[in-house]
Order: C-alpha cells, then structure tokens, then sequence
C-alpha cells in the first residue's frame, strides 16, 4: 500500500512532538555535553525523496538546515548559558574556598559566593535590553556552520539507509528500520560537525571561568582551540552529542511513522459546509 498523503498539520504536530519527547530524552546528555565543550585547559519518509539524486538531497539538507537555525538559534543561545551555569557558580565556590583557606586573603575577599538561579526569561531580557535582538543571535555564523554540513550528511544518509528496509518502493520500511536509520544517521553527522559545535558552543557562551580564553568570531575562535587545547579539543563532548542526537533523531522518525499527528486531526470533528 502507498504511503498516504500528509497534510501539513500533521506534519507540524509530528514535528513538535518529536521534538519534545526527543528533547526530554536527552536532556541529561545535551547537558554533559555543553559543560564538556566548554571546558578548557584540561521523518517520516516520502516517496519524493526516493527520486532524488544524491546531490539534490545533500542540497535540500543544505536548505533545511539554513532556514532552521533562523528558529534554532536564539534557543541554543539560551539553553548553552543556562546548562553551564552549573559550572561557572562551582568554580566561584572552590575560588571562594579557596581564598578563605589562603592566609594572605582579607576577610572581604573571601566573603563566600550567593549562588543565584538564573532564568531564561532573565537572560532573554537582559540581552535585549543591551544588544537588541541581534543579542539572540550570538553565534549564528557558527551555528549556520554546524547545522547546514549537519543536514547535508544526515539526511541523505538516513534516507538511504531507510530505503535498505524497505521490501517495496511503495511500501513503509519497518518502524525498527526508520529508528535504528535516525539513530545512524544522526549520530553519524553529529560525530562529523562535531568541531563546528565546540567552536558555537564557546562563541555563545557569555560568562567565562577563570583563566578561560575570549574570542572575537570564528575563526579566533578555532586558532586559539588549536593552539592552546590542540586538535583533540575540537572533539570534546563529542559521544555526548551523538548519544544525543542518535535517540532524538531516532524517535523524530518513529513519531513520524506511528503517525501520531494524524491520529489527533482524525479526531478532530470535521467542518461541514
């Protein structure tokens, strides 16, 4: 039987619950992964795709990735200061412990550190009341450096990697297939930019630890890793980030395949003219 035809409700709603119940998953290793990089010193599928060649799949992963980020990078932007937040108040309590232990410290500088819990909403505001909305889209050159390679390799790998489940052209591949596929692909690509992240992840990072390097774009950015941390930092975090990316991806297609969104629509009453 061939796949039917998915209106573009369905397609949204399957996006977003995807994304949410991948989201959720993998937030604990999105997380090791950020405070890792930032270390330093020490689908469902379409029958249209399967007529398309190589190049214009690499090309249409390539769009894909392009119009995302205009969405994807304000939210990286916050996500990356709330998940290392963690580890700039830790570093301000062992300074602090470490100053009160000191003899040659005055009791003012060793007074200790009021951990305080910052928001999103707090660091939204702050950013645009000081940068503008330009302040959102810190890093939006690395992250546009990240996810359009990212789209070109994982969506022509998965797409062919999902067609080798299939029995019949016309036919769904198995929805172990379309998971295992999402899961390859994606942590293949992951793996791949996985420099680009470390180089987006400490662009937009606002707060510094201590001793920790500042950088004016990209490229000081990726001459400073290379010569102060060497080749190997370039791949921080970088199994996180597939352990990230390969479950997300994966149940993306698998939501895709259940076809939960249309379920929800078919329930919906129709309109009767």
């Amino acid at each position: 039987m061939a796949d039917k035809q998915i209106s573009l409700p369905a397609k949204l709603i399957n996006g977003g619950i995807a994304g949410l119940i991948g989201v959720t998953c993998v937030f604990p290793i999105d997380l090791a992964k950020t405070r890792l990089q930032n270390q330093q010193n020490g689908q469902r599928m379409y029958t249209s795709m399967k007529k398309l060649t190589l190049l214009k799949e690499m090309l249409a992963g390539c769009g894909a990735g392009t119009c995302q980020v205009i969405v994807t990078t304000p939210m990286e932007m916050l996500k990356i200061q709330l998940q290392d937040a963690g580890r700039i108040a830790a570093q301000k309590k062992l300074m602090a412990a470490q100053a009160q232990l000191s003899p040659s410290t005055s009791a003012g500088a060793a007074e200790s550190v009021v951990e305080t819990r910052t928001t999103a909403m707090q660091i939204t505001r702050e950013l645009l009341r000081n940068k503008g909305i330009a302040g959102l889209y810190k890093g939006l050159g690395a992250t546009l450096l990240r996810d359009v390679p990212f789209s070109i390799v994982y969506f022509p790998l998965f797409a062919n990697l999902n067609k080798l489940g299939q029995k019949n052209p016309d036919v769904k591949a198995p929805f172990y297939v379309s998971f295992l596929s999402g899961c390859l692909a994606g942590s293949t690509a992951a793996v791949a930019v996985n420099p680009c992240d470390v180089i987006k992840t400490r662009l937009q990072s606002l707060q510094r630890g201590v001793n920790e390097d500042t950088y004016s774009g990209i490229t000081d950015c990726a001459r400073k890793i290379w010569k102060n941390e060497g080749p190997t930092a370039f791949f921080k975090g970088a199994y996180c980030r597939a352990l990230v990316i390969a479950p997300l991806f994966g149940i993306a297609q698998v939501v895709y395949f259940i076809g939960i969104a249309e379920f929800i629509l078919d329930m919906i009453p129709k309109r009767r003219d």
